[in-house]
């Protein structure tokens, strides 16, 4: 390109804003060609335009009509990550207030727009320090704008435009902030700059500055009205514009470990408006993770105390269900089926059942007592263990001999004193009978009986006390390596064949696991489900906050774009900070959890809560999901500002 050939053209530029019902017109039909290698200073009165022409040059804005080229490439046609990409790779802010990110240092500021531009880490870090350096900073390299003086901040925002080569250094009102050596030194550095090569654009009110360059264009009402040369100009003396940086993996990477950064250091700043956002977070995620960990624990509890008393057991009634009022008169159920189950394959032991309320007497106490008549195996059916002396066998079935096997509800009020009771002799309504044994204290999956029992041989029962030859119940105990569902039909075959018709029914143990664990089930997603909602509601909390965090920062997300950040590089940065409130939020939700499980382990006595490894992985899951679906509302509003609108918010 030859210095004659413009290297940003404009022709026929409006800019028109709305102004409630009216339309205001800042640029009128402007007409400009600034060639590679110029020193040129637009002066006007405050509202005549020239910042606005400034940030239409520097892609900050965009024309309502018009045309403007830079090196030859229509900018009207560019979408806005083209547009960053111009910024990035050819033009260089100097503002007037400076605009440095608060949270970086003196050598972050710097580095940023080659993040941006893709180069190497070792490499724009070298460069970075090599411009603070030489513009006399090399002792507050890692000072942030807070800790720097106005002239200081000046030479960072400096550096910041020449990181990535800088062919067109724009530069707004410099010297507007600073004292009057600062403001000579500023430029003195630009007359400086301009002598290796930049394009300079100066913009400014002060006639004593606009002297320094070399083409002075005057603005008025949004027209130019002058444009003069000095005499002595030489010809300009274009910069090589400054080559792209990697676009692979790897400047990915460094994208994404910048947002990451940055999300960390505004949590950080803001640490009491972080937990707050998280709180809700907390509350949804604890909520789910220890309901789920008290149905789980609920749930095992349940069925350890039903599989304490047998799973594989199955009842053998007489009639057509529960609550047949002709079960009564149904006879058909007598001891030698029981003898038949007892011989197959799939039975692992079977004991007949009959019983009857009597009046239980010892010496001058009585009580009112229930009779259970069974067989010698019932005492493994039913998974009963005998505490004092020996339980009765099959040799005394067969003799109905006059032993019984008493409860220690029983033993307690017949023998109160802790008295004796192997051996002694108690009336049965009248019939003697001879104590032989006392069973171990066994509590009920529905909690302790307090009533008490007396097990006789059914054959005794029968003989003695009831009168009869039927019995009230079968119970069949199934080998542990049979299915439920195969045994409760090979039974009913069995003894529907015996008795020629089915009048009798079954019923297991199992059926009344499955229900208890689709209960429980059912209550854990009801009230999972209802936790959910608090995990909804945390969610919209995030996104309010994060709206809210993007109002506060909206200076920060135009510097950003300035400096060359894409659409997606905004985008990418609030979106990790929705995600890590989410996902610390969901990590503290987890260990509140545990926590209220220790709490309750504590105080709940044995019954403990089982979390659940899933639970927590889903939570998690929950946590990064809601931090994406309501974080992206927020981030993508960021990603859509208008870098000029956003650099002039405060």
């Amino acid at each position: 390109m030859n210095v004659t050939t413009p290297l940003l053209q404009v022709r026929g530029l409006r800019r028109e804003y709305p102004a409630g019902d009216q339309t205001l017109v800042v640029l009128r039909d402007v007409d400009l060609d600034i060639a590679a290698g110029e020193f040129v200073a637009i002066v006007g009165a405050s509202g005549s335009g020239k910042s606005t022409l400034m940030n239409i040059l520097g892609c900050l804005d965009r024309p309502t009509a018009g045309s403007y080229r830079v090196a030859g490439r229509e900018t009207g046609s560019l979408d806005p990550d083209e547009l960053a990409e111009l910024r990035r790779e050819h033009f260089g802010f100097v503002f007037q207030r400076y605009h440095l990110l608060p949270d970086l240092s003196a050598l972050g500021n710097v580095e940023t727009p080659a993040i941006y531009a893709g180069k190497d880490a070792g490499a724009r870090r070298e460069r970075a320090r090599s411009l603070l350096t030489r513009l006399g900073l090399a002792e507050r390299l890692g000072h942030k704008p807070g800790q720097l003086s106005g002239g200081q901040q000046q030479r960072v925002s400096i550096a910041r435009a020449l990181m990535n080569g800088g062919e067109v250094i724009l530069a707004d009102e410099p010297t507007g902030a600073l004292d009057s050596a600062s403001g000579a030194e500023m430029l003195a550095l630009l007359k400086e700059l301009h002598g290796e090569g930049h394009t300079i654009i100066l913009v400014t009110h002060d006639a004593n500055v606009a002297a320094h360059a070399r083409r002075v264009i005057e603005i008025s009402d949004g027209v130019i009205v002058a444009d003069r040369r000095t005499e002595s100009e030489a010809a300009p003396v274009p910069r090589a514009a400054a080559k792209a940086g990697a676009q692979g993996w790897r400047a990915a990477w460094d994208r994404f470990a910048e947002a990451f950064r940055m999300a960390v250091l505004a949590m950080a700043a803001h640490r009491l408006r972080t937990f707050l956002t998280m709180l809700g977070i907390i509350i949804g995620i604890a909520s789910v993770v220890s309901v789920v960990a008290l149905g789980e624990g609920s749930r095992q509890r349940i069925l350890t105390d039903i599989s304490s008393i047998g799973t594989n057991i199955i009842d053998i009634y007489p009639g057509a269900g529960f609550g047949d009022m002709r079960s009564a008169r149904v006879r058909t159920l007598v001891p030698a089926d029981a003898d038949v189950l007892a011989q197959q394959d799939y039975v692992d032991s079977v004991t007949p059942g009959v019983s009857s309320g009597v009046a239980l007497r010892y010496g001058n106490v009585s009580v009112n007592a229930q009779v259970a008549g069974v067989g010698e195996q019932y005492f493994r059916v039913r998974g009963v263990e005998i505490d004092e002396g020996v339980a009765f066998d099959a040799d005394a079935v067969r003799r109905q001999s006059q032993d019984v096997v008493i409860d220690p509800n029983t033993r307690a009020k017949l023998f109160p004193n802790g008295a004796e009771a192997i051996g002694q002799v108690i009336l049965l309504g009248n019939v003697p009978c001879r104590i032989i044994g006392v069973t171990r204290k066994k509590d009920s999956a529905f909690g302790s009986s307090e009533n008490l029992n007396v097990f006789v041989p059914y054959t005794t029962a029968m003989s003695r006390l009831l009168g009869q030859s039927y019995l009230r119940n079968i119970t069949v105990r199934v080998s542990d390596e049979v299915s439920m569902a195969a045994a409760e039909q090979a039974i009913t075959q069995l003894l529907t064949q015996r008795h020629g018709r089915q009048d009798f029914f079954v019923s297991n143990i199992d059926s009344v696991r499955q229900t208890v664990e689709q209960t429980t089930q059912t209550m854990t997603l009801l009230v999972s489900s209802i936790a959910l909602i608090s995990l909804v509601v945390g969610g919209i909390g995030v996104m309010n906050i994060m709206l809210v965090s993007v109002t506060e920062r909206t200076r920060e997300i135009g510097v950003r774009m300035a400096v060359g950040a894409r659409q997606s590089d905004i985008l990418q940065q609030f979106l990790i900070e929705a995600v890590l409130v989410c996902l610390f939020g969901g990590l503290l939700g987890v260990l509140l959890a545990v926590a209220i499980g220790s709490v309750f382990a504590r105080v709940g006595g044995n019954f403990q809560m089982v979390y659940s490894v899933t639970s927590m992985v889903v939570a998690f899951a929950c946590s990064t999901l809601i931090g994406v679906v309501f974080g992206f509302l927020p981030a993508r509003s960021a990603a859509r500002l208008d870098p000029v609108e956003a650099l002039a918010r405060e």
